[in-house]
């Protein structure tokens, strides 16, 4: 192509980029979950993704986005726009970037045909349109669809031009590409290491750990904080093995990462709930396994978000007794034991009212332990004294009953969420 680019990074990784194809994506109703999958797939395959483009179905719009793809990236992976219909421009836009043609495959049409003829459905003319191929490109077989996908080699620069149903594109990807890709990278691989935290903020978190992971300046390190939890990730590009011969999923040898992963569980202690991908969830199920202990659950205004997150662990009901919905205060009392005089003297939204809850909902499902969450989740029936966001979370075991408060920000959703993993977070800390 005469730019001069290699189309490897500084570190020695292959450079690779993205193009979505579709003008529904460019709208606030659908996400491209494509290009999350490719990225890890690219990555385990020793490619860098370094950028991603979302491009709609104008046949210019396409091959431009081509075009400047492919004067900065070694491999451009396309997705959608290989449809039968008349907005569905992928082919003949990157036929115009590469200043090629092309043609009605005759193989291609008749393996259509066949396909139409085994489902039991009539292939229209326009069905047709999937049997053009690049000049110059290899079909990729789709078995789980009619659109194909197809293969190009330009001087250095590779084009995967992928069909845009999640299924269909993940199947095309892995069985037509992802080899191909693996032998080309050669034995660079992305090795990761991730740490999740939770207790702490994000500007904390960074004020502890910048004078630890600056001093390993061949290590990228990433700090990314969600509604749940925060993560730290931890790359760099290693030798695994020369042609790429590495074991498929095995996590690459890096020492300065073990090295760094370490250093950072030393400074954050127990803050630190995860380093080999556990979900919170996950974590405080095999803390409740590994000591024996059952759980019950009362919730007010999560109403079942917290119950939901527990038995999203497949083996929960070994220690989850079950849940209490105790929305109105007359649940409260009759389902949960709590007091009326509590209630009058403290409201629902209380350290009382969730400590009683927590004992309650232990004596009536008869756990070991007893979780209570009571809150405004709003965006009404807030208070100078209790705002919106205000919650309370209560723990007993018998012989402890706690209860801890926040306020959390948001809205409605996100106080209830945030709510129900805070429960869990803190019965984690009571656990250890």
């Amino acid at each position: 192509m005469g730019t001069g680019i290699t189309g490897m990074d500084g570190t020695g990784a292959a450079v690779a980029e993205i193009v979505a194809v579709g003008s529904e994506l460019l709208t606030p109703g659908h996400i491209d979950t494509n290009s999350l999958y490719l990225t890890g797939r690219l990555n385990d395959a020793g490619w860098e993704v370094h950028r991603k483009t979302v491009v709609g179905d104008g046949l210019e719009d396409i091959a431009e986005a081509v075009r400047t793809a492919l004067g900065r990236s070694r491999l451009v992976v396309l997705s959608g726009g290989l449809g039968p219909t008349e907005d569905d421009r992928t082919r003949a836009a990157v036929a115009r970037a590469l200043g090629r043609t092309t043609s009605r495959s005759g193989d291609v049409l008749d393996r259509l045909r066949r396909r139409f003829a085994e489902r039991g459905f009539p292939m229209t003319p326009i069905n047709e349109r999937q049997a053009e191929v690049i000049d110059g490109a290899e079909v990729l077989d789709n078995p789980h669809g009619t659109a194909p996908g197809q293969w190009l080699e330009d001087g250095d620069r590779l084009l995967a031009l992928l069909p845009g149903p999640p299924r269909e594109l993940r199947q095309v990807f892995e069985d037509g590409v992802l080899p191909r890709l693996r032998r080309l990278a050669g034995g660079r691989r992305l090795a990761v290491r991730t740490l999740h935290v939770t207790g702490v903020s994000e500007s904390e978190l960074d004020a502890r750990l910048a004078p630890v992971y600056t001093s390993y300046p061949g290590v990228g390190t990433t700090v990314l904080a969600g509604m749940r939890h925060i993560s730290v990730k931890l790359s760099r590009w290693v030798d695994a093995g020369a042609g790429g011969d590495s074991v498929e999923g095995a996590t690459p040898a890096a020492p300065d990462l073990d090295e760094l992963s370490a250093r950072i569980q030393a400074e954050m202690g127990d803050a630190i709930f995860s380093t080999a991908g556990e979900t919170m969830e996950e974590v405080v199920g095999r803390l409740l396994r590994e000591s024996g202990k059952t759980l019950a659950v009362a919730e007010s205004c999560t109403s079942g978000l917290l119950g939901a997150s527990i038995t999203r662990v497949p083996g929960s009901s070994d220690y989850f007794r079950g849940g209490i919905l105790c929305y109105s205060d007359e649940a409260k009392m009759r389902l949960c034991g709590v007091a009326p005089e509590t209630l009058a003297a403290h409201g629902a939204v209380s350290a009382e009212t969730a400590r009683e809850l927590a004992r309650g909902v232990r004596t009536a499902l008869g756990s070991d332990i007893g979780v209570s969450i009571t809150g405004i989740a709003g965006p009404g029936g807030g208070t100078d004294a209790k705002p919106v966001g205000l919650v309370y979370i209560g723990i007993a075991d018998g012989e402890r009953t706690l209860s801890r408060h926040r306020v959390m920000p948001g809205d409605r959703e996100s106080v209830r969420e945030r709510s129900a993993y805070l429960a869990l977070s803190w019965l984690r800390r009571f656990l250890l």
